[in-house]
């Protein structure tokens, strides 16, 4: 997305060399032909949907055209997406924890409406309106990457408080769609160095 810090960034590293897409209609106006060296980035906090729509008729339009050796979207992304995307078939209405201007929370946000349901992207439950909660039984909620776990935790806590003394009470669930079992070990001389003075590594 145009302006996010991420696509700033890597369009930095070789000004003049990247050409920014950021829906499927804008590939076929890219003036490229079969005899240009083409290859594909994708910002790692995009829709996987979307992305894969762009990417599926970039592969059309340019079969030369090489991408990078695994999914550049971050697993973390993708995790939250399919949980939306399963949670959506369940919920009323999802609630989305993070930054405004965080591109992965918007996407989340944006994801459960276009599975008809009502969402709303807050930084916190001091932004809750109780007037989302009529009508609605089912509520979900979810969070952008980087968003911290206690926004979460106050969030649910301020519905517990809300509707604990309702009639039909409240029943809190935490669901677990796909276990973040990925590990990312520390640089060699960062591991060599807490060994030389006996820090646990976790």
């Amino acid at each position: 997305h145009e302006g996010h810090d991420e696509v700033i960034g890597t369009m930095g590293q070789a000004p003049g060399a990247f050409t920014l897409v950021e829906t499927a209609e804008e590939v076929d106006a890219l003036p490229f032909g079969p005899e240009d060296k083409l290859a594909y980035l994708t910002q790692t906090t995009l829709s996987v949907d979307d992305a894969s729509r762009i990417i599926n008729r970039l592969k059309v339009r340019f079969p030369q055209l090489i991408g990078p050796p695994k999914d550049d979207i971050c697993y973390a992304t993708q995790n939250r997406q399919e949980a939306v995307r399963q949670l959506s078939q369940e919920a009323d209405l999802v609630l989305v924890l993070g930054s405004q201007n965080s591109s992965n929370s918007q996407r989340l946000a944006e994801l459960a409406k276009e599975h008809g349901v009502h969402a709303h992207l807050i930084d916190g439950a001091d932004e809750i309106d109780p007037s989302w909660f009529d009508n609605v039984e089912s509520i979900a909620i979810t969070a952008g990457a980087s968003a911290p776990e206690q926004v979460v935790q106050d969030c649910v806590n301020w519905l517990r408080k809300r509707f604990e003394n309702s009639p039909s009470g409240i029943s809190i669930e935490e669901k677990t769609v796909r276990d973040e079992d990925v590990f990312f070990p520390l640089p060699k001389e960062i591991r060599s160095a807490a060994a030389a003075i006996q820090l646990p590594m976790g």
